[in-house]
């Protein structure tokens, strides 16, 4: 079958699975949690996309965040289907299928691995963890950031291609215009330091001599030069995040230490990062709310998470060389799930299936890949080739 012809398929696939996995959003209803703060009880979003409504977006810390890109989003659902609930939701439909598509084409440009690539969009678009994400109207906020994410992460590959001050802009665009949807893309300058190593290798290990040759970012740059390259992208981060911070702290969202001593919030970090493991791999008993454990959780959760988190970490570093997306994919889950783990709680629970939705990207792509090597290995039979690492597009 041709190549392109097969790509083609792959998408129709990923449109039409994920329809038929969330196709009933269309008869669901707003639910009482949030969604009245976000739509049913507010009459500015009911007004629908006005000079008022555009001035509000970008002047309220209503909800204690500053999101004026999701608040405009519900306007324009407000403006073309009123109060009707299944347009919101199959507006958040929308944007979880073209992350879906995105994420695939995305990984299939820069590993030329179409087997793969497939396999970790399709997870990505159908794991039962981020169906709340797309089946709460409220969570508008996940899929409409994740989809300025994956362009900031397409606008990144294009600069790296040929670094020019235009495509740069691009990048801070979209990234900006990404945290105005939700706070949470505060990781994303770290996750790109992590795609220069993998699979993008611009990322030299051998030291600043092998840059040296080079007068622009490309292959063999330093961490160093990559690091100040997305300087600009890091500021950027941290003014949102001090923003963010002081707002849910004037709402009175945040726990103090008295509340929740550090201990407490490091414990429930390292137990909530090994549950979310638990539930990509086995989604069961998944809630709308799981709420902290209190002062006195079971004494052995925290070492025995701890323990866990640092072999998983260990066994990823030893693999670095031979298998980079192993590390790669580790990292990108620990340290986009850092804004939301609880060091700094904000709300009353210790972890949210919403919280995966760009985390567990990473833990897709270290699984299918690593499959993929497995397979190859093992001498796979014929029915498992599109997982085999030879059944890809040679650059």
């Amino acid at each position: 079958m041709p190549h392109r012809r097969w790509i083609i398929i792959a998408c129709l696939f990923l449109v039409v699975a994920t329809l038929a996995t969330y196709g009933d959003l269309r008869n669901h209803q707003f639910i009482n949690y949030d969604d009245n703060v976000y739509v049913t009880d507010n009459p500015t979003v009911q007004g629908g996309l006005t000079l008022t409504g555009l001035v509000w977006a970008f002047t309220t810390l209503h909800s204690g965040l500053w999101i004026p890109l999701t608040w405009l989003s519900f306007m324009v659902d407000s403006q073309l289907f009123g109060l009707h609930p299944g347009g919101f939701f199959l507006t958040n439909l929308f944007f979880h299928i073209a992350n879906a598509l995105l994420l695939f084409w995305w990984l299939l440009r820069t590993t030329r691995a179409p087997g793969r690539s497939f396999l970790a969009a399709a997870l990505f678009a159908l794991h039962p963890l981020h169906v709340e994400s797309v089946a709460w109207a409220t969570e508008r906020k996940d899929v409409l950031s994740t989809f300025f994410w994956l362009l900031t992460m397409w606008a990144y590959v294009w600069y790296a291609e040929r670094p020019r001050l235009g495509r740069y802009v691009l990048i801070l665009v979209c990234f900006s215009l990404g945290l105005m949807a939700k706070p949470m893309l505060v990781t994303l300058p770290f996750a790109l330091l992590l795609l220069d190593y993998w699979p993008l290798g611009r990322l030299s290990l051998k030291g600043p001599a092998a840059a040296a040759a080079s007068p622009k970012p490309g292959p063999g740059v330093t961490i160093k030069r990559l690091v100040w390259e997305k300087s600009p992208l890091l500021v950027i981060s941290a003014l949102s995040s001090v923003v963010t911070f002081s707002v849910q702290k004037e709402a009175g969202a945040i726990s103090t230490l008295h509340t929740l001593p550090i201990p407490n919030r490091l414990a429930n970090a390292m137990v909530a990062c090994v549950s979310y493991l638990g539930k990509m791999f086995w989604p069961a008993h998944l809630a709308v709310l799981y709420p902290l454990p209190g002062h006195n959780p079971p004494i052995w959760q925290a070492p025995a998470a701890g323990l866990a988190l640092a072999v998983l970490s260990l066994l990823a570093l030893r693999q670095a060389r031979r298998h980079p997306y192993l590390l790669v994919g580790w990292l990108w889950y620990l340290g986009t799930l850092l804004p939301v783990i609880g060091l700094v709680q904000v709300g009353v629970q210790a972890m949210a299936d919403r919280y995966t939705y760009v985390p567990s990207i990473g833990l897709f792509i270290a699984v299918v890949w690593g499959m993929a090597d497995l397979a190859a290995r093992w001498r796979a039979p014929r029915f498992l080739l599109p997982m085999a690492p030879e059944w890809s597009c040679r650059p």
